[in-house]
């Protein structure tokens, strides 16, 4: 009988660190797919600036890239991943699920519109604020901001 308890106990202290293993996972997963929107949005970032020169090429990667991020991010937010692995997650994503979901839809809609609607430097300069704005739409309520 002892020996079915020590079997038991280890059974569920295994499932237990393969639980923490995988919501480390998926917050670095998620990490890793803002840090992937971060990188995306340097160059046209810079061609709004004037630092850089207009890349049509470049800014449609970037809209697909965010289009395509956009939809699968709130896949990566899943109850229990909370906290852990440095998150930066606010609790409110969880507790204004259907709030954080449409922010990120907007975002996909705002960055497959512009997909269409950017065809040289002019529409670029007058499309990609807003898709950009859409974005940052979830940087105030759901991210915990750098010291």
């Amino acid at each position: 009988m002892f020996r079915g308890f020590l079997i038991a106990t280890a059974l569920v202290a295994g499932l237990s660190s393969v639980a923490a293993v995988a919501q480390n996972n998926i917050i670095a997963e998620r990490q890793q797919l803002m840090k992937g929107l971060g990188q995306a949005g340097r160059a046209p970032a810079a061609m709004l600036k004037g630092e850089q020169a207009f890349d049509l090429a470049a800014v449609q990667t970037t809209l697909k890239t965010f289009a395509d991020s956009a939809k699968k991010a709130p896949s990566l937010f899943p109850v229990g991943t909370e906290t852990g692995n440095e998150t930066a997650a606010l609790p409110k994503i969880w507790t204004d699920k259907a709030d954080f979901d449409a922010k990120w839809a907007k975002f996909a809609a705002d960055a497959e519109a512009a997909q269409g609607a950017v065809k040289d430097e002019a529409s670029f300069k007058a499309t990609f604020p807003n898709v950009v704005r859409a974005c940052g739409g979830c940087h105030e309520g759901y991210r915990a901001k750098k010291n």
